[in-house]
């Protein structure tokens, strides 16, 4: 198995299916968007699988659209906010 590219993919995931209804990628790859923040679908997928790795910018931005801290996705706390 290849090593992950990053840490916070499965807390991402975690996140993105604890919305109700669960979030589906596009719609986090908008609110990404709106803040400036160009991942596609495709890109966020392969970041919840630990392919593809994450910048600082892309990682406050994700925590902004899932509502967690970058503490709680990068495996820091247990306490999402």
């Amino acid at each position: 198995m290849r090593e992950k590219r990053n840490i916070i993919g499965e807390r991402m995931r975690i996140a993105r299916h604890s919305e109700q209804p669960k979030a589906p990628l596009v719609d986090i790859s908008a609110r990404l968007e709106v803040m400036g923040v160009k991942l596609s679908g495709d890109s966020l997928s392969k970041i919840e699988l630990g392919q593809r790795p994450v910048t600082d910018k892309q990682l406050v931005a994700i925590a902004r659209a899932l509502k967690v801290s970058t503490s709680w996705l990068l495996k820091e706390t247990n306490e999402r906010r």
